[in-house]
């Protein structure tokens, strides 16, 4: 499995966050807590040329 790093910033605390994202998929959306805060955010990115093309993270509805 290819990975890369992506920072991004919490919507709701503002905390900056690390995770890795899965390359050998075209994409995913998912929900990860904020590991400061604990609220939960809705991830979702697509992947193209084995790298990031879209990345977004929003509050979880």
């Amino acid at each position: 499995m290819e990975q890369t790093e992506q920072n991004f910033t919490c919507p709701y605390c503002g905390e900056t966050i690390s995770m890795l994202l899965d390359l050998s998929v075209n994409g995913q959306v998912y929900i990860e807590d904020c590991e400061v805060c604990c609220q939960p955010i809705e991830i979702r990115y697509s992947v193209r040329d084995r790298e990031v093309a879209e990345f977004w993270a929003n509050r979880s509805q």
